[in-house]
Order: structure tokens, then sequence, then C-alpha cells
């Protein structure tokens, strides 16, 4: 009997991270529709780079104030409110928490509003004229919808707390939605103005999904501001650390926005394409496993059991690297396909596709570092210590910053790429070495046992892809997207199959859950066709 089959809790993270995954699976099919649009319609160029500049201050806001900071500090306390007081009291501490997010975020959106024209030239200190206008005017609107996000999102640590996955997964696709239905309908009619028209009713869509959700669970809504409950303090220590580690992964963004603003014009734009396609498998593998795992982690280091912990951990870790390892080296071999068939239609030229696709090769190189790094994270919040990642963080900022100074001068986009690269590397190492010194041996013996086995499955894969590569290319006519598709895809699925049969000839236990994953999935499209 191996230790997987020791536990039964590990089902539950499956089950979860199956039901997060399928739907991240489609926000990120409709993230990538969304790229689509955007490059077919504006290219890598001015236009995007102030579009995603926009972004960053609204970005700054809500993530230090909400994203993983919220969830990272209010899940552990809401469990534990729930099992030891009963849920009158949790449901007041919601309510109180509720308060003071939309007053706070609601001053910070006047604020933001008010001095966009001053904030905006900090974060893209290379834009002048018609591009820093565009970019201020996006900034204005977007801001409106951190207030419904901040909503929405307390909604979501909620359902997240009960194991609710299936609306909480929902809500990031009606996002895409939005911000899709912007693109196509609102732009048209209002201008460039209905792309940030559409990002905030993305946000409202976001929220309004999971509200019916809460209230069945007995959420009512009630005046409660006591910021001085016991617990609401609790949650607020525990944010605090989170905040400034959120602030140093935001900053992070805006260094990038920063160096890239500074370059050529579509430079910003091309990394921030080539970013979201690296995003990809990390939301579907990374995030969905270490969002399922987290409340397993709170409950057992809550009961005190450790061990249980460092079993979820173990088992988690190996799922993600069977997934993470070869996609990796698929996407560096891939990297031009992906992004001309992702991308490439409308006005995305050559050059745009050539700069992304070399920004996307870098990325793919830290793909199972950032795959991993929400798994780790999670463990530290379980255990109630949210300044260790903060503290790394920003190490990992100050790296970033200095590599970016450094390359960016002889090698411009591709040396900032690889000064994330390394930051992003360096992040994760330095956590899973710290988290091994806090909880001890975390399973090591298992997973460098399953790392060996999946390597010598993924290296061959990735030598079957570059040879079809090779002897598809002059079957077809590389200089049409019908030939580039064929090529990507006779090569991906050739690595894939490759690898899946290696995989089960070497007795891989994470291909028992790459089966059930496809079954469980199999079953849910059934029931819901």
């Amino acid at each position: 009997m191996t230790e997987t089959d020791n536990l039964s809790t590990p089902a539950k993270i499956t089950k979860g991270a199956v039901i997060i995954g399928l739907f991240s699976i489609c926000s990120r099919l409709l993230g990538l529709f969304r790229d689509r649009l955007l490059a077919a319609n504006f290219g890598a160029g001015d236009t995007l780079d102030a579009y995603y500049a926009a972004f960053k201050i609204p970005d700054f806001v809500f993530n230090i104030l909400v994203l993983g900071g919220l969830a990272s500090a209010f899940i552990p306390v809401f469990i534990e409110l729930k099992n030891r007081k009963g849920m009158s009291e949790a449901w007041q501490v919601v309510n109180i928490i509720f308060n003071i997010l939309f007053i706070v975020l609601s001053v910070c959106a006047v604020v933001a509003i008010i001095f966009a024209n001053d904030l905006v030239p900090l974060i893209a200190p290379g834009f002048n004229g018609e591009k820093l206008a565009l970019t201020v005017q996006l900034t204005r609107i977007m801001m409106l919808a951190v207030i419904f996000f901040g909503i929405s999102n307390v909604f979501s640590v909620v359902l997240n707390s009960f194991k609710r996955f299936l609306v909480y997964s929902l809500a990031p696709v009606l996002y895409n939605v939005g911000i899709i239905g912007g693109i196509i309908f609102l732009v048209p009619w209002l201008g460039l103005n209905g792309l940030a028209i559409g990002v905030l009713a993305g946000s409202v869509m976001h929220m309004l999904i999971q509200l019916p959700s809460v209230w069945q669970l007995g959420w009512r809504w009630s005046l409660c501001l006591q910021i001085f409950n016991q617990s609401v303090r609790k949650i607020v220590r525990l944010i605090l650390p989170r905040t400034f580690g959120l602030a140093v992964h935001s900053f992070n963004q805006i260094v990038i926005s920063i160096f890239a603003s500074t370059l050529a014009g579509g430079s910003l734009a091309a990394f921030t394409l080539a970013l979201n396609l690296q995003t990809f498998p990390i939301n579907v593998f990374g995030v969905s496993l270490a969002i399922a795992a987290f409340p397993l982690f709170s409950e057992a280091w809550s009961n005190n059991k450790p061990e249980n912990l460092i079993d979820h951990l173990s088992i988690s870790i190996r799922k993600v690297l069977f997934f993470t390892i070869p996609i990796s080296i698929l996407f560096l071999l891939l990297r031009a396909q992906i992004v001309r068939v992702v991308l490439g239609s409308g006005i995305f030229s050559w050059d745009d596709t050539i700069r992304t696709a070399q920004v996307f090769g870098l990325l793919a190189l830290s793909l199972v570092a950032e795959s991993l790094l929400p798994l780790v994270a999670r463990a530290f919040y379980a255990l109630q210590d949210t300044k260790t990642p903060v503290l790394v963080s920003t190490v990992s900022l100050v790296i970033n910053i200095i590599l970016s100074w450094l390359l960016i001068k002889p090698f411009g986009l591709t040396g900032l790429a690889f000064a994330y690269v390394v930051a992003g590397v360096i992040n994760f190492s330095l956590l899973i070495i710290l988290l091994g010194d806090r909880l001890g041996d975390l399973k090591s013996k298992y997973i460098i046992a399953t790392v060996f086995k999946i390597i010598q499955a993924a290296i061959p894969a990735g030598l079957v892809t570059y040879a079809l590569l090779q002897l598809v290319a002059p079957l077809v006519n590389m200089h049409t997207f019908v030939g580039i598709f064929i090529q990507g895809l006779v090569s991906g699925c050739g690595g894939i199959i490759c690898y899946i049969v290696l995989a089960n000839y070497l007795k891989l236990e994470e291909v028992k859950f790459f089966n059930n994953l496809l079954s469980t999935l199999w079953l849910k499209l059934k029931v819901w066709i």
C-alpha cells in the first residue's frame, strides 16, 4: 500500500481541484479568446500598452487589500469560528469585513480617480501625449471595478471556506465574458472607453453570480462596524503582513510596466500577452489545487495534525509537477506556434509574434516554480504565518529590479523577461526551503522519486515533439495559419501521447489522478449536458 492509499482526504482536494480546474480552463480559454480579440483589433502597440497599464493601479489596490490577503487571513479564522463558536458569530465577522472593505475600497477608488493624472505617469513614465491620456481615462473607469471585486471576494472566501467551489469557480468565467462583450459590442459604440467599461461589467457579473449561493448558506447583510471584534483584529493582524507581501507582488508588476514603458511601443503588450499564456497552466493546475487544498491545510493545522498537512502538501506538489514539467517543455518548443495560433490574427503582425514568442519561451523556464508557488504559500498561510512569504517576496522583488535595470539596456524586452524568471524561481526556492525547516521532512523522497520519473517521461516526449516539428514543417505551408496550426497540433499531440505512455509504463502514481480527473470531468459534463 502506498502513502496515497492511506489518505481519504486527498479525494476532497481532487474533487475541489476538478471543479476549480474545469472552470479555470473555461475562464482561461475565454481569456485567450479575449487576448486574441485584443491582439487582432489593436496589435501589440500603443493602445494595448495603455490598456494593460491602466490595470496597474486598480490591480495594486485590489491585490493588497482583497485578493490574497483576505483569503489567507479570513479562511483559517472563519473555519475556526464556525467549528468552535457557531455560525452566528462567524456571519457577524463576515459583515464587519464586508462593510470595512466596501468603505475602504470606495475611498481608494475616489482618490485614484481624482488623482489619476498624477498617478499614471508613475507606473508608465515612458508614456506621453494621447497614449498617456488614454491610460488615465481607462484607469479611472477601471477603478470602479475594484469596489465590486471587493464585495465579490468576500463572497468567494465564504464559499471557499464551505468548500463550495462551483459558483466560486464560475465567477471568473463571467468576468471574462464581460470583457469580451466590451471588446465586441462596446468599443464600436463607445470607442476605447468600451474596453474599460467591459472590465467594469465583468466585475459586477463576478459579484452577482456568487450572491445567491452565499445567501443560501445563511448570510444576511447587516450594518456592523465592530472593528475591535477579537476575530476581526486577528484577521487584520494576519492580513497586514500579507498585504505588504501582495504590495510587493503588485509592485513587481508595476516594475515591469515602468521598464517596459521606456521600450518601443507594444513592449508592455507583448510581455503581458506572453504572461497571460504562461498563467494558463498555472491557474488550471497550480492555483486550482492550491485553492482546493487550502481549507484542508488549515483544518489539519487547526486540529494539531501537522502530519496530515505534510501529506496533503506532498501529494499536491507531485500532482502539480506531473502536469507542469512536460507543459513547460512543450511551451519552450512550441512557443512560436502557440503565440501565432492563439494571437496571430487581424493586425497582430509577425514582428509582434516574434517579440511575444521570445518572452513566452523565457517565461516557460519558470512555469514549474510559478505553479508550485501558490501551493507552498498557502501552506504558510495555514500555519497562520503570513510574514515569511512577505520577506521572500521582498527579496524576489529586489532581485527583479536589479536584474531588470542591468539587463534591459543590452537585451531589451528579453532581458526584462529573464529578470522576471530568475526572481520567480528564487522566490519559490527560498519558500520551499524555509517551509521544510518549519515542518521538517516534506516527504521529499516521494517528491524526488516522482520528479525523476516525470523527467524520464518528459524528456523523450520533448524529443518527439521537436522531431515532429521538423518532419511536419516541409509538409505544410508555414506562411499560413492552417500550416502553423497543423504543425503545432501534430507535434504537441505526439509529445503528449509519448508522455502519457511513458508515465503509465513508469507507473507514476499521478497517472491515477489524471485518469480520475478525466473520469470525473466526463461524469460532470454528462450531468451538465
